[in-house]
Parts: C-alpha cells; sequence; structure tokens
C-alpha cells in the first residue's frame, strides 16, 4: 500500500517551522510599509535632532578687559578664548579636548577650570583670567610661579606649561606654603606628556618659597 505522505503536494509539505519563519517575514515587511506611509510611527531615535543655529552676543570679562564676541551658541570657552578674540588668546591650549589634559586650564573667578568643557556663555558675568592675563605691567612682569618655571626649565614641548602654570599659581594663591603633596593634588588634573614633573614640581615648590617670603616682608 502506497504511503500516504508520498501523495501529497508541494502545498501539503509546509513545516511548522517553515510557516513561522513565513509569518515572521510578512509581519516585517507590514511594518516598514507602515513607517514608511505614516512618518509618525517611526522609532523615536530616528527623528531629526533639533539643530540650534544662530549666534550670541556675549560679553566676557577676560585678564580685566571687557570683550565683546559673537559666537554659536554652543561655543566652548577655549574656542571663543583661542578664535573669537581679537586678537586671540592662545596660551590655554587644545589638546585632548575632552577635560583629561588640563592643558586648557584658566580661572575663573580665581579657580582653575578646564575652558575646554564650559561654553563660553556660562562664563558671562564671572571673571576669566588665561596664562597671558598673570603677568603684570607694560613690560609684561613675569610672576614668581612664571619666573620659577623658567630658572628650573619646568617645560619640553611646552604644550601643558600653561595649564600647569594657572593650576600652580591657583594652589600657591590660596597657601604660598603648600607642601609637595598638595602641589602634586593641586596638578592632578594636569598632564605632562613629556614628563618633566620633578621639575615642574621643584618650581612649584621654589615659587612657595618666594611668594610666602614677599608676603612676610610686607607685613601680611
Amino acid at each position: 500500500m502506497p504511503d500516504p505522505k508520498q501523495r501529497r503536494g508541494p502545498e501539503e509539505n509546509l513545516s511548522r517551522r517553515s510557516f513561522l519563519k513565513g509569518s515572521g517575514v510578512l509581519a516585517a515587511s507590514g511594518i516598514a510599509s507602515r513607517a514608511a506611509a505614516e512618518p509618525g510611527a517611526g522609532l523615536a531615535w530616528q527623528a531629526e535632532p533639533e539643530r540650534l543655529s544662530g549666534t550670541a552676543e556675549l560679553a566676557l570679562s577676560i585678564n580685566g578687559e571687557e570683550r565683546k564676541l559673537s559666537v554659536e551658541p554652543r561655543t566652548t570657552l577655549l574656542n571663543a578664548l583661542r578664535n573669537h578674540c581679537e586678537p586671540p588668546l592662545t596660551g590655554a591650549k587644545l589638546v585632548c579636548d575632552h577635560g583629561s589634559c588640563g592643558a586648557c586650564t584658566v580661572h575663573l573667578d580665581g579657580r582653575p577650570v578646564y575652558a575646554c568643557m564650559l561654553l563660553a556663555a556660562d562664563a558671562v558675568g564671572r571673571e576669566v583670567t588665561t596664562v597671558e592675563g598673570l603677568s603684570s605691567g607694560d613690560g609684561g612682569e613675569l610672576t614668581a610661579v612664571q619666573r620659577a618655571f623658567c630658572e628650573h626649565d619646568a617645560s619640553m614641548c611646552g604644550f601643558c606649561t600653561p595649564g600647569f602654570v594657572m593650576s600652580v599659581t591657583a594652589c600657591l594663591a590660596r597657601k604660598p606654603g603648600a607642601t609637595l603633596e598638595e602641589i602634586k593634588s593641586a596638578c592632578s588634573g594636569n598632564l605632562c606628556r613629556c614628563g618633566t614633573y620633578p621639575h615642574l614640581f621643584q618650581a612649584a615648590l621654589d615659587a612657595g618659597r618666594r611668594m610666602g617670603a614677599g608676603s612676610t616682608k610686607g607685613g601680611r
């Protein structure tokens, strides 16, 4: 007697797996067609992001001088200093642009900050000091920290130097007699790829001694 399975036609030899597979393909095709027909039916993350445009007029106090800038709203303070000031203030360096190296360190109301991680608009109404603003007088007399960095050869390529100067200056302004460990802590957000840390720290200690001696002579 012939096997009944052999008398089935091709349309009768459907397995459960092939049926489910076919159903899945049809379902996916239906969803894709609906998404194409209805723009609002797509996934949320496929929506076009909102784009900022235009410029913002800012008045920043930089190194004791008011600077009026016209910048795109997302412009960082570092970008504003280097590319939108006239003359440009290039002491703060663009290196990592991720707030991890400290080469762009400036002072904001006397406290060291990463200029690459701060919007220029956030500095409105506050005092920004860059490494160019540390020197005083018409002749640009160097500070005790800057002189010590020169005397102790505390730089090689120079990209990290302005950031270290700003961090050390802020540290010694708070405490001229800062210890080596306190200076290292203050500079923990600054990186020197050339490895001149011994010279940097020796310069900072020397500058601290000079600043402490000056304060004593001045009766403070």
